[in-house]
């Protein structure tokens, strides 16, 4: 039992998991943001530019029952097909899409390029050879190919 939960702690300690935790929590709290967002800036100002209603009070009654709001059909349990929330939804999205890759992109503009990889180099002669190369074109020593890492 002790070896397992030395794994576990091995496991759970590694700098992925920890990066991929904090990842979780702070994109849960971004969500939150995002759908504040959409629901208090963004729908009402497009519901206004669309005739005065938000986006998540759009449904289709698939009940008999005349329903005037989404609100009164959820409360009279008649069937609808809610599909102002999938336009919130899909607004969301590409609000958290465009974000993170703004965010991404700036991030990888900040971190160093890695550094170029070595040239191979002929063993007999040194000078520089094509990666894929099975005779040196200086020397013409024949190479034996790299194994691929």
């Amino acid at each position: 039992m002790a070896g397992f939960i030395e794994e576990f702690k091995k496991f759970a300690l590694r700098g992925n998991v920890m990066d991929l935790a904090v990842g979780v929590v702070i994109g849960g709290a971004f969500g939150k943001i995002v759908n504040g967002l959409v629901s208090n800036i963004i729908s009402p100002i497009m519901g206004c530019l669309t005739g005065g209603s938000k986006f998540s009070n759009l449904f289709i009654s698939l009940g008999s029952k005349p329903v005037e709001t989404l609100a009164e059909a959820q409360a009279e349990n008649v069937p609808v097909i809610a599909y102002g929330a999938l336009i919130d939804a899909v607004i969301e999205f590409l609000i958290i899409a465009f974000s993170l890759f703004v965010v991404v992109k700036q991030i990888n503009r900040l971190m160093p390029a890695p550094p170029p990889a070595e040239p191979r180099r002929c063993p007999y002669c040194r000078e520089v050879i094509a990666a894929d190369a099975t005779r040196c074109p200086h020397c013409t020593a024949e190479l034996e190919m790299k194994e691929k890492e």
